[in-house]
């Protein structure tokens, strides 16, 4: 059951400036699809239990540990500027 779309239209509504050969192209990958899309949809699926993710998915913790953090002089000795404590850059924002 094919289904016709007219891909100028689609590409007019679309903003989208596309030259003859470059609409026979997109007509020729959508039609594609629509065939696969089309083959899926014929399949047998009444015994497959719907799902919202075709794989098993399991969060993966790591446990939290405080450590040290860096020294702030120290970082801040590093930097090319600094001001009250902070790292000074150049603005580039009015």
């Amino acid at each position: 059951m094919p289904v016709e779309i007219d891909i100028a239209k689609v590409a007019k509504l679309a903003r989208l400036a596309l030259n003859d050969e470059q609409l026979a192209s997109y007509g020729e990958q959508l039609g594609a699809i629509l065939e696969h899309a089309e083959r899926v949809q014929a399949m047998a699926t009444d015994d497959v239990e719907p799902t919202s993710h075709p794989l098993a998915m399991t969060n993966s913790f790591r446990a939290d540990v405080v450590i040290p953090s860096l020294d702030r002089d120290e970082v801040l000795s590093q930097a090319p500027d600094s001001v009250e404590g902070q790292f000074a850059v150049p603005r580039i924002l009015e």
